[in-house]
């Protein structure tokens, strides 16, 4: 019997994977949405210089995996860009620092110091999101 490969698409249970060359298509319908697939391919000429064939076959990729939808050739999102931006941090640090978000920040931070306004703004978060 042979092993399922796991989808190379989804890095956790819930978000979907998103290339880079995608994530650039995908924050300009963020940006426009609703937006009209023919504005879409406006806006994928101007900013990526593709072809419309590339945002058709970009758009349908991500139609597939749940992030967007076209619905009478208007496109809208089904996952917000904040989720996946969630979801990719998540999974970078967990392929890149063995998930440990402190050694994501040593590394990030290097030689480099914190302001007084970033470091309180960090503090702020980590306790808004501290466990009892």
């Amino acid at each position: 019997m042979m092993k399922e490969r796991e989808n190379p698409y989804i890095e956790d249970s819930t978000t979907p994977k998103i290339f880079d060359s995608e994530y650039k298509f995908a924050c300009i319908v963020w940006e426009h949405e609703p937006v009209s697939t023919r504005d879409l391919v406006k806006y994928c000429a101007e900013q990526l210089e593709w072809k419309r064939t590339t945002t058709y076959t970009v758009l349908k990729r991500l139609c597939e995996r749940g992030i967007f939808q076209n619905e009478d050739s208007v496109v809208t999102s089904k996952i917000p860009k904040e989720e996946i931006q969630h979801g990719e941090s998540r999974q970078f640090v967990k392929r890149t620092f063995g998930g440990s978000l402190p050694g994501f920040i040593a590394a990030f931070l290097g030689n480099d110091t914190l302001s007084n306004e970033e470091a309180e703004a960090l503090k702020a978060m980590i306790d808004q999101h501290r466990e009892e």
